[in-house]
């Protein structure tokens, strides 16, 4: 008896030493359900050098988890669903005034976030964020035209107009997105491609009827892969695919049509459901570090709106006017702004009439 009282108490001390051991390590190590500990980031797909993600888990001690989205409508989706509380999230200008809108977005504190003195003067302060109470650019860039200069004289790509030409026919990809797509018509015909006016609207929707007999196909990032193996010709693309194509293809060239086309701007907003917002102001500034806003435009191939990070940039690259325009350029160019949901609808049904026609 004496012995198996021995025995019990051995195994009890075992236990308190098992359980005191379990307390400490409890202690010293972040659970990981605690959303104080990690940060939840919502982002597009490949669109962060993943190097830095794991040098700003070293450097905070906060956990990544990273989710991605394909458009910025299914972004919003999940916002307002509510399910995962994300601390940061990466919308289009246009979104973000949405979003502020439906009241999805924290108003940033400027005072918690350090080097916006780093960021261009003209991509700050827009009609989509006034002030930028809610948003910081992350990436921005154009809409313009790929060509494949063995196959194409570039002398004959200058303006949109020039994607009419006969001798087109059957070689050009259209970008899958109704407010790209018309805002090559509308721009040609004068207007803008925000322009909530039907008259206008269908005038678009007629010319580019007469654009058909050159479309080859209308796509979205199969763009990309037509272009670098040399099954098209010509494409319309954003900026940032473009320099992923010439990058594989350097017979592949990028032209911004004259006095036309639109400048766009990805832009990092804290979401109203972060459960961590410290983490949030944390990684803004990380990204605002001159050089990792180089290594990150160097890695995603979109422009950096971090004047100090483009210093650090090859030369080949900043000098590029297809990446980094003349501000003199950029002046002459559209945002696509938020459209009412009935203009918006009314883009989208014609642009599938379109896709049908073809």
């Amino acid at each position: 008896m004496k012995q198996l009282s021995i025995f019990l108490g051995s195994i009890s001390v075992i236990i308190l030493l098992l359980f005191s051991g379990n307390q400490l390590l409890n202690a010293a190590t972040p659970q990981s359900n605690d959303p104080k500990t990690k940060l939840v980031m919502f982002n597009w797909g490949d669109y962060i050098d993943p190097e830095l993600i794991k040098e700003f888990e070293e450097e905070t001690g906060y956990r990544v988890i990273y989710e991605t989205f394909d458009s910025n409508e299914a972004m919003e989706a999940k916002l307002k669903q509510g399910g995962t509380q994300y601390d940061i999230t990466v919308p289009s200008e246009f979104m973000v005034e949405k979003l502020a809108k439906e009241k999805l977005l924290l108003p940033l504190d400027h005072s918690k976030i350090k080097g916006m003195a780093s960021l261009s003067s003209y991509l700050l302060d827009g009609e989509f964020d006034p002030k930028n109470r809610y948003s910081i650019p992350y990436f921005w860039g154009s809409f313009g035209i790929l060509y494949n200069s063995k196959e194409i004289d570039g002398s004959k790509i200058n303006s949109w107009e020039d994607l009419w030409s006969p001798e087109f026919k059957n070689q050009l990809i259209l970008s899958d997105g109704a407010r790209e797509t018309f805002g090559i018509a509308l721009q040609t015909l004068g207007y803008s491609s925000n322009t909530t006016n039907e008259g206008e609207l269908q005038e678009a929707y007629e010319k580019l009827v007469q654009l058909l007999p050159n479309v080859k196909a209308i796509l979205t990032d199969e763009i990309k892969t037509y272009m670098k193996i040399n099954e098209a010709n010509l494409a319309v693309a954003y900026s940032g695919d473009a320099g992923a194509v010439m990058a594989e293809n350097q017979d592949v060239r990028y032209v911004i049509p004259e006095n036309q086309s639109n400048i766009w701007t990805d832009n990092l907003v804290i979401p109203k459901s972060s459960r961590n917002p410290k983490a949030a102001y944390a990684f803004i500034n990380f990204m605002l570090e001159p050089g990792h806003a180089a290594r990150n435009s160097l890695y995603v191939g979109y422009a950096t709106p971090n004047e100090a990070g483009r210093k650090q940039l090859p030369k080949e690259l900043t000098e590029d006017q297809g990446m980094y325009l003349p501000i003199e350029q950029i002046s002459k160019m559209e945002h696509y702004n938020l459209l009412d949901q009935v203009t918006l609808e009314r883009y989208n049904e014609l642009f599938l009439n379109l896709k049908m026609a073809q």
